[in-house]
């Protein structure tokens, strides 16, 4: 067998890897008998060359065993379903899609990450609820799914061992943006869970990884490529990321915005990629026979209420007392008397009577994390109560010096110049607001498996 350096220089140099050297490799990092300098010459090498399809399905599937794979039991068997995003501003879409599928039948054990940089973390909008656990064992999450049909938790210590190295690894020597990395990282963990169909959503546009629709449209085809090569079901959506995703940006708001969902109140675009997405996962594996019964199913569940309930049921099981649970999901509720609120809040006003044709996502996401709603680095808290609320809508007409967003801060204050990149967000357009508003719809392709 080839030694490492030797394997180094064989990827460096352009060359294909076999399946056993590409296993090697993955050992050698779990096993830790690689010297990090090594695993980060490897992974310069792979950012540079790339891989071929197969050496990235190899990868997928060597780093996926690397741990524990999680097993189902036999009744279970074509159910089990899950969905990815690569992130983005106000993306709160697994707290509504993870309870609407498990009140549609499916058992969706959701492996979520945490913020970094200016995108969201599923798992610390949902640490903003008090006593919600986001670590549970093997057991406690089959547990959760035979009584409540989904969890939402952070990856276990056995889960793919090799990618917790290689990440940490890849953050330090830029090479995040590889797309085999991508592909590897992402789908090792969800085979890991054992699924049935899995489905990718997958951002383009400023405020996502991907600023051009052909580059996520590369990325969502590779995710395909490896999810289908370790015997998963994988379809993906191209979604666009300009704007935020519903009015709610910050962990406690999108919280709330979440449950406002839940309970039939959810804005347009949430409900697209929600219906889109979970309609995917239905008709992949098996529930339904095409998109627009899957989406009308998803649909009924949440604006039913049978999602909501599964959703109380699913905060009871991971930890959050069952009055505070109840008080969140009960009707006209005061949300803060669970969530926390932010000490002050600022409304900003527009600079000009108008239309609103743009609102910055990035913009706002950035300003946010400098006011602590986001961390710079893995292991840094986040205040959950920061965030913002758009007062206002694609295609509205306001008049100067309307109200536009409210901003929920702490400590620090924001600057001037914090203001002024604020303001900058909004765009306002000529126009006399009677035009019809066009439909802002986000899904732009999908990619189903063939």
């Amino acid at each position: 067998m080839s030694s490492i350096p030797d394997l180094i220089r064989k990827k460096r140099d352009g060359g294909e890897l076999t399946d056993e050297e590409i296993a090697a490799f993955v050992r050698a990092v779990t096993t830790k008998t690689i010297q990090e300098s090594q695993i980060g010459a490897m992974l310069m090498a792979i950012w540079q060359k790339g891989m071929v399809p197969t050496e990235t399905q190899t990868l997928t599937r060597e780093m996926m065993s690397s741990g524990e794979v999680m097993s189902w039991p036999a009744a279970w068997k074509g159910t089990v379903v899950d969905k990815h995003s690569t992130g983005g501003v106000g993306d709160k879409v697994s707290l509504v899609l993870a309870p609407a599928l498990a009140a549609c039948g499916c058992k969706v054990p959701m492996i979520s990450g945490r913020g970094l940089a200016h995108t969201g973390g599923t798992l610390d909008k949902l640490e903003s609820i008090p006593g919600f656990k986001i670590h549970q064992s093997t057991e406690q999450i089959l547990k959760i799914l035979d009584s409540v049909g989904c969890c939402i938790v952070g990856q276990t210590e056995k889960l793919v061992p090799a990618d917790r190295v290689l990440y940490a690894v890849r953050d330090a020597t830029s090479t995040v943006d590889s797309l085999p990395l991508i592909a590897g990282s992402i789908i090792s963990k969800k085979g890991a869970e054992s699924l049935s169909a899995l489905v990718l959503d997958v951002k383009f546009g400023r405020a996502a990884l991907y600023k051009d629709l052909d580059g996520a449209r590369e990325l969502a085809q590779l995710l395909v490529s490896a999810g289908n090569g370790v015997d998963i079901r994988t379809g993906a959506v191209l979604s666009s990321m300009d704007g935020t995703i519903g009015r709610c940006v910050g962990n406690s708001l999108e919280v709330i915005e979440s449950l406002e969902t839940l309970k039939g109140n959810g804005p347009d675009d949430l409900m697209e990629l929600v219906s889109t997405l979970g309609g995917m996962l239905l008709v992949m594996n098996g529930s339904v026979s095409n998109q627009s019964e899957g989406s009308k199913q998803i649909s009924d569940a949440v604006i039913g209420g049978a999602a909501l309930s599964k959703f109380q049921a699913m905060m009871e099981a991971q930890g959050v007392a069952s009055d505070a649970a109840q008080l969140l999901c009960s009707a006209h509720t005061d949300y803060f008397r669970v969530l926390r609120k932010s000490e002050y809040q600022i409304e900003l006003e527009a600079p000009a009577e108008g239309v609103v044709v743009d609102v910055d996502g990035l913009v706002l996401a950035q300003v946010l994390h400098k006011l602590g709603a986001g961390r710079s680095k893995a292991g840094q808290p986040v205040n959950h109560s920061v965030g913002a609320e758009l007062l206002v809508s694609m295609g509205q007409r306001v008049r100067k010096g309307a109200s536009w967003v409210r901003i929920h801060y702490e400590d620090p204050v924001p600057t001037s110049d914090q203001i002024s990149r604020l303001q900058s967000a909004l765009t306002v357009g000529a126009g006399d607001g009677k035009e019809p508003r066009q439909k802002h719809t986000l899904v732009k392709e999908v990619l189903l498996p063939s």
